[in-house]
């Protein structure tokens, strides 16, 4: 038997899936097809113990030592099918910031007049 309810909707029948299964399945943003990775966690509402959201973790900086990117959350509303291999979600991607030129690209700048 499994143990975690993951329902989509209310007007939906209710299924259950593992945590695993959840966690193994490409999440894959609607508007432009982007695959963002796969759940690394989930927030659930203690009072309900209904998820709440998908927790995909930002990328490591020198294997972790530096810090990660920004955790992007995708709320369960946002999910608009959990299919087979993949989760399809209408969340949309935050702006990335502008990365700031190594040293490197300063010099080549600088030599380049």
């Amino acid at each position: 038997p499994r143990s975690t309810l993951f329902p989509l909707h209310d007007a939906l029948p209710i299924f259950t899936m593992k945590f695993r299964e959840l966690c193994a399945k490409e999440i894959v943003q609607l508007s432009n097809g982007a695959c963002l990775g796969r759940a690394d966690d989930l927030e659930l509402d203690p009072a309900t113990a209904q998820v709440k959201s998908l927790l995909l973790l930002g990328q490591p900086h020198l294997f972790g030592l530096l810090g990660r990117d920004e955790t992007l959350v995708i709320p369960w509303t946002d999910i608009e099918t959990l299919g087979v291999d993949a989760i399809l979600v209408r969340t949309e991607l935050p702006e990335p910031e502008a990365k700031k030129q190594g040293f490197w690209q300063k010099m080549r700048h600088w030599l380049d007049g």
